[in-house]
Formats: C-alpha cells, sequence, structure tokens
C-alpha cells in the first residue's frame, strides 16, 4: 500500500510538471532549460545540505521536494529533446548501485564501510578511465570541497601522509613558504604558496576526520550570528555599525561573545 501510494504521488507531481510545461501552463517554467535550472539546482542542493546542518526535518522534508522537483523537471526537459526520460534516470541509477555493491548482489560477502567506500571508487575508476583518476569530481563544486575530495581519493591509493601530525607539520613549512613570498614582494608566489596553504589546511582537516566544507560553515554560521549580537549590542548603545569606531565594535563583540 505504501508502495503504490508513493508511486501515485510521484506520477501526481510529473503531471504537475508536464502541466506546467504545457501551452496552457507557466510562462516560466516552459522557457526553462537545464542550463537556467542548473544554478536553481545547486541553490536546493545547498539547502538541503543547510537543513540537514540545523537538524531541522520539516524544513529538510520541503527542501527535498525542492531538489526532487528540480531532477523532475530537468528529466522532462531532456525527454522533451528526445535525448532520455525520467525512467531512464531512475533505471541508470539502480543499475549503477547494483554494479557498485557487488557484496551485497553478487558476492553477499560482509564489508566494513571502509572497505566499500574503496571498492566503490576502485569500480567507478574502472568505468571511468578515460576520464583520469580525478575526471569524475565535479568542476563546479566549490573549490574547498574539491581538495577534500581530491585528497580523499588520493588516499584511496595510498597516496597520503601516515597521521595527521605530519600534514600539521606541511602547515607550518607552507606557511613558512608562503612568508618568504611575502617578503620578496612576488604576488604571483604569493597567490600559488597561500593555496599550499589553504591546501594543507584541507588536509589536516580530512586526517583528523572533519570535512573543511562542514567546518567552515559552522564557523560562518557562528561568526555571524556573534555579529549578530553585536550589532544589537551597538543598537542599544544607540550607536549604528557606521557610527561606532574600532574599540566600540570590539567592545561589543567581546561582550556578544559572553551570551
Amino acid at each position: 500500500m505504501a508502495e503504490s501510494s508513493l508511486i501515485s504521488a510521484i506520477t501526481d507531481l510529473i503531471q504537475i510538471v508536464r502541466k506546467l510545461r504545457s501551452p496552457s501552463g507557466c510562462s516560466w517554467d516552459r522557457e526553462q532549460t537545464v542550463e537556467s535550472l542548473s544554478p536553481f539546482m545547486l541553490e536546493e542542493a545547498y539547502e538541503v545540505a543547510d537543513a540537514i546542518e540545523m537538524d531541522d526535518m520539516e524544513l529538510l522534508r520541503a527542501e527535498l521536494g525542492d531538489l526532487l522537483l528540480h531532477v523532475i523537471m530537468s528529466a522532462e526537459i531532456c525527454e522533451e529533446r528526445n535525448e532520455f526520460s525520467l525512467k531512464d534516470v531512475v533505471e541508470g541509477i539502480s543499475e549503477k548501485l547494483i554494479r557498485r555493491h557487488p557484496h551485497v548482489f553478487s558476492r553477499n560477502s560482509d564489508l566494513s564501510a571502509r572497505e566499500v567506500e574503496k571498492q566503490w571508487e576502485a569500480i567507478k575508476a574502472q568505468e571511468k578511465k578515460d576520464e583520469g583518476f580525478f575526471g569524475s569530481i565535479p568542476s563546479v563544486m566549490p573549490a574547498l570541497q574539491t581538495a577534500w575530495r581530491i585528497q580523499q581519493r588520493a588516499s584511496e591509493v595510498g597516496f597520503d601522509w601516515p597521521d595527521a601530525r605530519c600534514a600539521l607539520s606541511k602547515i607550518f613549512e607552507e606557511i613558512r613558504e608562503f612568508e618568504n613570498s611575502c617578503e620578496s614582494g612576488d604576488t604571483e608566489a604569493q597567490n600559488t604558496e597561500l593555496g599550499d596553504v589553504l591546501f594543507s589546511l584541507v588536509n589536516y582537516c580530512r586526517l583528523l576526520g572533519f570535512e573543511p566544507e562542514a567546518v567552515l560553515r559552522a564557523n560562518n554560521r557562528k561568526f555571524i550570528d556573534r555579529f549578530t549580537r553585536m550589532e544589537r549590542i551597538l543598537r542599544e548603545a544607540d550607536f549604528s555599525l557606521n557610527e561606532a569606531d574600532i574599540e566600540m565594535m570590539e567592545s561589543a563583540w567581546q561582550r556578544a561573545k559572553l551570551e
């Protein structure tokens, strides 16, 4: 019963999307292409991640719906262009899941989560060998997340530091090289060396078991919350941000930290 109602609900959503795309539907939806929808889909994916970060299940339900709409809308547009259909999308991911989980669907082996991840990457690399080792990493993914994913993938084949302590030493080495580039006044070298510092920091986070994107996102939120409290404190003292000097802001900042 639950499965049939799920199929019915998805079918209804598909029909709604088709109605919106029809000549008698919505002019905005009718004009959309997969290219025009791409930034919106990316935004919806971030909103899903945001809801997870906030542990807000009601918001997550809504945001997953928005993301599902974009998947169905994009598949519908491609079907209109005789490229592929939503059925092709579903069948494709089903086949991939079976193919990349041979320990479940073929051999019935009991692998650890780490072993499963390595197996997945090995099968994926074999499927995409013409693309190169990092070919499957999306070029539009945020740079911080990309760095973490590059390092994670490299570690799958043993190209990694022995432990986090070694990675920490590398950070200090890269900072010294950046300082030397600053003393030389070579801005191109500074840009390169600063990139090395950031890349090394990402590696250190990964080896400690943290995802740098999530770490930085949490810190961004902490800064915004504290800055908002600082602004309120200044406002209660009849000062706007533009009117307050750095000493006043620092004092209010310290008070905000205690709240």
